[in-house]
């Protein structure tokens, strides 16, 4: 008979993956992405995941414009095709094809003449940052506007502009996206990322383009949770996402939102809401064991899409995963959040942290010992050394009995592991070796603490 292949494991896609090779082709895939003008809704939004539907095979859902969403109501559906101001000489003195920054995200259509006097109540700049264009938008109230930098602005002559914003904001639909992988269990790890900005490769991109490798490189192995991943729309994205499917939450037993991975600051991991959750502790135990510095934050009610996910009336167990923080790197939110920030080192960094969180979420199952009257004769079962004393098998054999004093369904894994202080692998390995042994079971879910 011929032996069947054994499964390819997480930590063995990991340990042949060449992370130079695939930092270097998120990076190319964020270079695709980066021209495409994003918003909450419209064409900008459905190219994007067409792009990303050409790696990963993603479902996509169209909400319609005025649909109830919790206390939400999906608004119209906007695009554009050019915006520009022209001054007296025909001249394009600020044209969103050089930026799509250019143009306030969600402008009403205009086509008039006007005194600088009055289009300058409808320009946006910073100041502090003269050479930089910032990012605004106006979603929830009908306005329009550009966004340029303020040298610009202070070089536009006196007299008369040519505004033009071929734009349309009408009744139309929401997009949002989502790829579901199928485990042995029904339930699910979610991975979330806003896909709706414009030209921002930090803040936006790097999530993206790491949740699609991450995506790729799951569709390879065994996998014992099913996993979700959703390419939505900032808030309203979450929100609406949440409204249809209230009946599904209690399936999503962790959670990432992914964003700004991709600078070459630390790591950085917001806690959920629960602040003890699973997902919190595994990542502070894979932040906390490797070498490069990382920081650990509370959860506050402000950011990306975890503060949907942890409203009270779900609480879900969502933390969110980035590297500099947003609104703590000079680059945010202006044109400076280039592919220039974004280093393809750190994609590979972030990718590899995210791989180690999943294989930990993976194995960490609570066991029942199966012979808890006293410690079973672990040498005639060939789990212990012959002879005693063997440092480089201490390690183990500690492992080996700390997972049998605490497999009482009350204790998973990581549990086990930060009581002991002994390596999650170690624990894991012996786990393993115990089951294969006679001597644990998985605990069923009736038998686990609450």
């Amino acid at each position: 008979m011929t032996a069947q292949p054994r499964p390819v494991t997480l930590a063995n896609l990991a340990a042949t993956l060449k992370f130079s090779e695939a930092g270097q082709a998120m990076h190319a895939f964020a270079a695709a992405l980066y021209p495409i003008c994003r918003s909450i809704t419209g064409d900008g939004m459905r190219a994007t995941l067409g792009q990303i539907q050409a790696h990963i095979p993603l479902v996509l859902h169209e909400v319609p414009s005025g649909s109830a969403v919790l206390d939400w109501t999906v608004p119209n559906e906007w695009n554009i095709r050019a915006a520009y101001i022209a001054n007296a000489q025909g001249e394009h003195v600020i044209d969103m094809r050089n930026h799509n920054l250019h143009i306030l995200n969600y402008s009403t259509p205009v086509n008039r003449r006007m005194p600088l006097a009055e289009l300058k109540k409808h320009l946006f700049s910073l100041p502090e940052q003269p050479d930089l264009i910032p990012y605004r938008t106006s979603y929830y109230q009908e306005n329009w506007g550009f966004c340029i930098s303020h040298n610009q602005l202070m070089a536009l002559a006196d007299g008369e502009y040519q505004v033009v914003i071929d734009s349309t904001l009408a009744p139309g639909s929401l997009t949002y996206a989502e790829y579901v992988l199928p485990g042995a269990s029904q339930d699910e790890v979610l991975f979330s990322c806003h896909a709706c900005h414009p030209s921002l490769a930090n803040d936006n991109l790097s999530g993206m383009v790491i949740a699609t490798q991450l995506a790729q490189l799951l569709g390879q192995v065994e996998r014992r949770y099913t996993y979700r991943f959703l390419f939505i729309p900032g808030t309203i994205g979450s929100i609406t996402w949440l409204a249809q499917h209230e009946d599904h939450v209690e399936r999503i037993k962790h959670g990432l939102v992914l964003t700004c991975l991709g600078d070459p600051g630390q790591i950085t991991y917001k806690r959920s809401r629960r602040s003890t959750a699973e997902i919190d502790r595994t990542v502070e135990y894979v932040l906390r064991h490797h070498t490069a510095p990382s920081a650990i934050e509370d959860f506050f009610p402000y950011g990306y899409d975890e503060r949907q996910y942890c409203s009270p009336g779900f609480n879900m167990p969502v933390g969110c995963l980035m590297r500099t923080p947003h609104g703590r790197f000079p680059e945010y939110h202006t044109s400076a959040d280039n592919l220039d920030l974004v280093r393809p080192e750190a994609l590979a960094d972030s990718l590899a942290r995210l791989l180690e969180i999943v294989d930990i979420l993976e194995q960490n199952q609570t066991y029942i010992n199966l012979s808890p009257k006293g410690e079973p004769q672990l040498g005639k079962r060939g789990l212990y050394s012959a002879i005693g004393g063997q440092i480089d098998a201490k390690s183990y054999q500690l492992a080996l009995l700390w997972v049998l004093n605490f497999s009482d369904g009350q204790h998973a894994l990581i549990d086990i592991t930060e009581r002991s202080q002994l390596p999650f692998a170690t624990i894991a390995h012996a786990a393993e070796a115990l089951e294969s042994a006679g001597l644990l079971r998985a605990a069923t879910i009736t038998e686990q603490a609450p």
